[in-house]
């Protein structure tokens, strides 16, 4: 993709505070001196088999780029590929039960494009709103911070297990609930508490996605592996050989950035290259607030620090 983009023609505007050069979650377009729109698309294949919670996981996720911006989603456009053979009652479901999820948001519905497709996939493109001055761009984080973690890790292997008919159903239920968190609450915390930097963790992994942002800040991002924590039955199913192809992908690109300290069960080393969907922010906060952001967000966890830059962006402990 960075090949292809090379060759994109750019232009200057004084008004784009965040755009496709960096590799942010969303870009940022400021329309006042206090008022900026936050703009992403997302969508992807069914990750789970009820179609209702795939529509609402995939609106999760789609969401997630808008709040990592420090944004508040206010419109969206839902993007539909469907094959003609599928039954209309489960296309009826999974635009059901993103529209739950976009209501609980506060966020309308205004459109969208659909075509037909032999592979379902499913999304929306959100828009947000923000004041210029308070987006946390992925560059924002500050040697001395704190690194908070709002969700445990382990979607993409746990989907892999399920594929495989090996998954427990209590482990794919509790995967499930995690996925369908809004990480709005997140949101509004960091952006109150002014924390430097944010990103969510998707695709790319956790690794991939501190990656971009010691890389984006200047800095070496210390992750403690032992503080890292994991859904019920990741760890078993890693070990399992139950790997997404996206983590394999995100190991060869990512690892080279990395430098490891002590000893590291296998297992645990690939769920931090683990693909997630509807993952929960990275966020870079000043020390002395980080205890008040721990407090204010269910489940949110320290992981680790921000220092100086060293040899190499990634640090694991």
């Amino acid at each position: 993709m960075d090949q292809a983009l090379a060759g994109v023609p750019r232009w200057p505007d004084e008004n784009v505070l965040i755009g496709f050069d960096t590799a942010d979650d969303a870009g940022v377009y400021k329309l006042t001196p206090e008022l900026a729109l936050v703009q992403t698309v997302d969508f992807f294949t069914p990750i789970v088999d009820d179609p209702y919670t795939y529509g609402a996981i995939a609106a999760v996720n789609s969401l997630s780029d808008v709040y990592a911006m420090g944004g508040r989603p206010i419109s969206a456009l839902t993007i539909l590929a469907w094959p003609v053979k599928e039954d209309p009652a489960d296309l009826h479901q999974i635009l059901a039960g993103g529209a739950e999820k976009m209501r609980e948001a506060g966020c309308s519905i205004l459109g969208g494009h659909s075509v037909a497709d032999e592979e379902i996939k499913f999304g929306y493109s959100v828009t947000g709103t923000v004041h210029p001055a308070r987006v946390k761009a992925n560059a924002g984080a500050v040697a001395g911070d704190a690194l908070v973690f709002t969700k445990r890790l382990g979607t993409g292997v746990i989907a892999t297990a399920l594929k495989r008919g090996i998954a427990a159903e209590e482990h794919v239920d509790e995967a499930t609930r995690q996925m369908l968190m809004l990480n709005r609450n997140a949101a509004e915390a960091m952006v109150r508490l002014d924390a430097h930097g944010c990103t969510d963790i998707t695709g790319f992994g956790l690794i991939g996605h501190a990656r971009e942002m010691a890389v984006a800040s200047g800095v070496t991002i210390e992750i403690d592996v032992a503080a890292t924590q994991f859904l019920p039955g990741a760890v078993e199913y890693s070990s399992r050989g139950a790997l997404p192809a996206g983590l394999k992908n995100n190991f060869e690109f990512a690892s080279c950035a990395v430098e490891k300290r002590g000893k590291m069960a296998p297992e645990i080393e690939s769920l931090l290259y683990d693909p997630q969907t509807a993952g929960g922010l990275l966020i870079s906060i000043a020390e002395e607030r980080a205890a008040e952001l721990l407090g204010a967000v269910e489940g949110a966890y320290r992981i680790g620090r921000i220092t100086v830059r060293g040899d190499k962006p990634i640090l694991l402990l």
